[in-house]
């Protein structure tokens, strides 16, 4: 059994805007490295806002996207290995499965929702014919808080959204996966029920003993869902660890930003603090694409892209601040950024 169950390393993805002459290249994900343990069912929460990369990478581990370069594996099995020895098939949806953004989107209008249920018990060879199949839904729908009679015969205009996203991840979990990768599943749900939908994730953890890789741009619900944390950036992970040691003394100058961009009780929202819009010559950059925004930048952050320097053991950050403004860095962390810095 692999150490990890989710690990992706050095993951690519470029696509070409216009044509191929005068089109422009955008790095959409740049160089992701990120795992998720086995050992314990998680949480790891990948945030951003819109246009980081977050939702390209979860395209990518679902198999909906090819990177350009790098390596995804799940239990130790690669998924796009050349050759076709990879992790394929019944396989890989038993193991996998999506929770997608808009509930509407991932059913027909002109099918009865029971059966996308049916369908994959059956499918997947989870169930061998309708009754255990019938056993199956009824136990995932219950587990949602829904029951078979209420759902059985159904359309999915029948149904309101925050509903619709329930029969989403009963579905999610009829193969028992040991992964579900939810993209920014309570964006489309009213406010007041997107606290049911979070909650759900932490209860199925522990229940079905699945981890889940949690897409969304919402850091307070984040925090609360989440055992680890990416920080997204410009197609760059820049902060990466447990979501607790992230969210109470970030290390990146980035994830300061967007911690100052949530209002609380006790601190006024500043009119401005704003996320920065989408500009095509960061995605291109060739040193740190958040330098021209960053109050600690330095000449060699405008130079050449930042190390990922290891803040602690489970903690790692895209940026020289870590070391640099830390006190408390030891001589030997010092002495390896300050050889960096020399080399580039």
């Amino acid at each position: 059994m692999s150490e990890n169950l989710l690990e992706l390393r050095n993951v690519s993805k470029v696509f070409r805007i216009g044509g191929l002459v005068f089109g422009t290249r955008l790095v959409a994900v740049d160089e992701v490295s990120l795992s998720l343990p086995a050992a314990e069912p998680s949480i790891l929460s990948i945030v951003g806002e819109s246009g980081s990369g977050k939702t390209t990478l979860a395209r990518i581990i679902l198999e909906l996207e090819h990177p350009t370069s790098g390596d995804v594996l799940i239990d130790g099995h690669p998924l796009f290995e050349k050759g076709g020895a990879g992790l394929k098939g019944r396989d890989y949806y038993r193991a996998v499965q999506p929770i997608f953004q808009n509930p509407f989107e991932a059913f027909s209008a002109r099918k009865k929702v029971d059966k996308y249920l049916f369908g994959a018990a059956l499918r997947l060879n989870i169930a061998q014919n309708r009754k255990e199949a019938r056993e199956i839904v009824a136990e995932v729908l219950e587990s949602v808080g829904l029951d078979l009679a209420r759902v059985e015969g159904k359309y999915a205009n029948q149904f309101s959204g925050g509903e619709l996203q329930r029969i989403s991840v009963a579905r999610s979990l009829i193969p028992r996966p040991k992964l579900i990768v939810a993209d920014e599943p309570v964006s489309m749900i009213d406010a007041s029920l997107r606290m049911n939908i979070v909650n759900l994730f932490l209860e199925l953890k522990e229940r079905y003993k699945v981890s889940f890789v949690y897409i969304t741009h919402d850091l307070s619900t984040a925090y609360y869902v989440s055992d680890y944390i990416g920080i997204m950036y410009r197609g760059s992970v820049v902060e990466y660890g447990p979501s607790e040691q992230i969210l109470t003394d970030s290390a990146h100058p980035y994830t300061e930003l967007l911690l100052d961009s949530v209002p609380t009780v006790d601190h006024k929202w500043e009119r401005g603090v704003k996320l920065p819009d989408i500009e095509l010559n960061e995605y291109q950059a060739q040193a740190c694409k958040f330098a021209k925004r960053c109050k600690y930048v330095q000449a060699i952050c405008e130079r050449t892209i930042p190390p990922m320097v290891r803040v602690s053991a489970e903690r790692q950050a895209l940026c020289y601040k870590p070391i640099d403004f830390d006190p408390n860095a030891t001589v030997s962390q010092r002495e390896s950024l300050e050889s960096i810095k020399t080399e580039s």
